[in-house]
């Protein structure tokens, strides 16, 4: 089995991967190897609550063990993310926009003029959401979706996916690889940043919403006082 942990021997065997997600992607790893880490991403992408901020530091640790090679962590990594990419593009391709338009429509406090300006943002930003998305927690798997919906050509979009993906995955299996086994401390910063992310993305959920109530209320006062 694959030591992604010192032994207990040395003494240190707190953040040993015995269980969860990194008990999970230490398992795969032990039987695919690299494959194994790519695999993982791959369902990360599918999965956002899997988060890459263990996987990754961890796969560079199995890396600088000797335990898989660099370079394959990194190249099935990669392959990994842009499969699982792919995947939810075809989603989007598949749902495509009149059904995202009807599904809008349907909502509550969503309008069809606001997937009219996501579409016009995405016609202006595309390319650049969809590279730096890649590097944004959450967003790494949703930026896909819209890119289906709106049939980014797909050469641009697997070139631009995986370029960012490639730079997400070296940096935190590169962090990983150096750290050697402190590479949980990998984990907590990004999971910190994951967080953080996270948080705003619900406080700018609320900050619609209640926008949009407040818009609704007024407009049905100023309707209540016409004869």
């Amino acid at each position: 089995m694959i030591t992604l942990m010192t032994t207990a021997a040395s003494g240190d065997d707190a953040h040993a991967p015995a269980g969860g997600v990194a008990g999970w992607a230490a398992d795969l790893m032990d039987s695919l190897g690299a494959v194994g880490a790519g695999v993982a991403i791959a369902l990360e992408n599918l999965f956002p609550p899997l988060p890459s901020e263990v996987i990754l530091p961890l796969a560079g640790f199995a890396a600088s063990q000797g335990r898989l090679s660099l370079l394959a962590v990194l190249v099935c990594t990669t392959a990994g993310s842009v499969l699982g990419a792919l995947a939810l593009y075809a989603v989007g391709a598949l749902v495509g926009r009149d059904r995202t338009v009807a599904l809008a429509a349907r909502l509550p406090l969503v309008k069809v003029s606001d997937v009219e300006r996501t579409e016009a943002w995405f016609a202006r930003h595309g390319t650049k959401a969809v590279f730096l998305g890649r590097m944004v927690p959450i967003f790494r798997s949703m930026i896909s979706l819209p890119a289906g919906v709106e049939r980014m050509r797909l050469p641009a979009f697997l070139a631009l996916t995986t370029a960012g993906s490639l730079l997400w995955n070296a940096l935190w299996v590169g962090a990983g690889y150096q750290l050697g086994d402190r590479w949980h401390r990998v984990s907590d910063v990004v999971g910190t940043y994951s967080k953080a992310v996270l948080a705003a993305a619900a406080l700018a959920v609320v900050g619609f919403a209640a926008l949009r109530l407040l818009r609704g209320g007024r407009g049905g006062h100023r309707a209540t006082r016409r004869p």
